[in-house]
């Protein structure tokens, strides 16, 4: 039962007229993919990997995933896996799963012996296996970027890099501290991986300009959004029965869903939410946090301290029900810390969000923040600012119609437009040009 909570059911797509099958027509591709996080994990990077992943095998591609054992974000290894070498085809992949050290996600120290341990571990399962025609590396974590460099030193394939987050940047910009001597380390890491690219791959423009900035020639990079997995993240009517097994049916539900981690800042809620408790325009309006990670514990042992009745803590989540709760809100909340860098992002949570018609409060600067404004899909929040976020809460509880408004929006202008699907084929589209 391991596939159950992450199949993604593709029986609504015509499948001789997919538009992936027309690049089978250049010849079936060998794909092997460098990942540390793979479903059923649930935290973006997983969720990515394995949607483009199973949508090649659609299109009539060999793929093979190197990865581990589910376990974010708590390091404690899902039921029915266990950390050791392990071989499985799930929904046509092939998934290669190398026990490594296992470390929670919090703990400089540990986290990076658990990246370091899956670098030597996947570059080796890796090895064993037959050659493909091409090798994709994702960073983060940075060390598996670095299997992907290894990878093709040693077995002379072409290498795409795929950069989702700029490391050892963003480490330093959520507050880890890293000394002087490892940072450099990671900084020589992170130039192996450009230089020895063939191609870099990024999710959006704001990273496109920052490796320019650093570097890296523009005609090394191809930029493939985020997008909606429309099959997975659709429309549909509130889940009653979800809302009341966690005490908030009846509410104008405000909803954070995704990791809890360093770069959130998601201190702001339980600001936003005392200060809502004390004004009775907002006195119905719950602040749901769904998910798990290095600071959900601290959040929620600081939410009781304060008495926050209106925040609500679900823990980790299957990732089948991710779609429900968003459905569910009445808004949701995408937001990281007031950071130069954060404004490079592109979070996955605009598109799950849009997918299923929700307003977004956007408390994220830069590219992404541009992409839900043009679109008029959310409202603008500014980052770590408590009254910001009440501000965007008001409006739409005292207006119904700019909620549907901006939800429509968002399906139309977002979801419609960056999907899996195009997403896939965009990406297919750079590795046949590698061949």
């Amino acid at each position: 039962m391991r596939g159950l909570f992450f199949e993604v059911d593709l029986s609504c797509h015509d499948k001789m007229a997919h538009p992936l099958i027309a690049l089978v027509q250049k010849g079936k591709m060998k794909i092997l993919f460098f990942s540390h996080y793979y479903a059923p994990e649930g935290n973006a990077p997983a969720t990515r990997v394995c949607a483009l992943c199973e949508r090649w095998v659609t299109a009539g591609h060999d793929v093979t995933v190197v990865t581990c054992p589910p376990n974010v974000p708590n390091g404690v290894v899902y039921e029915g896996y266990a950390n050791k070498r392990t071989s499985e085809i799930v929904n046509g992949v092939r998934v290669e799963r190398v026990k490594l050290y296992i470390a929670a996600n919090k703990g400089a120290v540990k986290r990076m012996f658990n990246f370091a341990s899956y670098f030597f571990k996947a570059l080796l399962a890796a090895l064993r296996l037959p050659k493909p025609d091409v090798v994709i590396a994702t960073s983060p974590q940075i060390f598996c970027g670095y299997a992907g460099v290894w990878y093709k030193r040693l077995r002379r394939v072409p290498l795409v890099i795929e950069v989702r987050d700029i490391w050892p940047e963003s480490m330093e910009a959520v507050g880890a501290k890293i000394p002087r001597l490892a940072y450099k380390m990671l900084e020589a890491v992170e130039w192996a991986m450009y230089r020895a690219a063939n191609k870099i791959v990024t999710v959006g423009e704001g990273y496109k300009a920052r490796l320019m900035e650093k570097g890296v020639p523009e005609e090394k990079m191809s930029i493939i959004m985020n997008g909606t997995d429309l099959a997975a993240y659709s429309p549909r009517p509130k889940n009653e029965e979800l809302l009341k097994a966690h005490g908030v049916a009846g509410k104008f539900v405000v909803s954070y869903i995704g990791t809890v981690g360093m770069a959130c800042g998601l201190e702001v809620v339980l600001d936003a939410a005392e200060k809502c408790g004390r004004m009775e325009q907002t006195k119905h309006v719950v602040f749901v946090v769904v998910g798990d990670g290095a600071h959900r514990e601290a959040l929620e042992a600081a939410a009781k301290q304060r008495g926050l009745g209106n925040i609500v803590f679900t823990g980790r989540q299957p990732k089948r029900s991710m779609p429900d709760w968003i459905a569910s809100s009445d808004a949701s909340l995408v937001h990281l810390k007031a950071s130069g860098l954060f404004t490079t992002v592109m979070p996955s949570k605009i598109f799950e969000s849009a997918g299923c018609k929700r307003p977004i409060i956007m408390g994220v600067d830069g590219y992404a923040k541009k992409l839900v404004m043009e679109a008029e899909a959310g409202l603008d929040m500014k980052p770590e600012d408590a009254d910001s976020l009440v501000g965007c809460v008001r409006q739409l509880v005292s207006d119904a119609a700019l909620c549907r408004r901006l939800g429509e929006n968002a399906y139309a202008k977002i979801a419609l437009v960056h999907n899996r699907d195009k997403q896939a084929e965009d990406y297919l589209g750079v590795l046949e040009e590698m061949r």
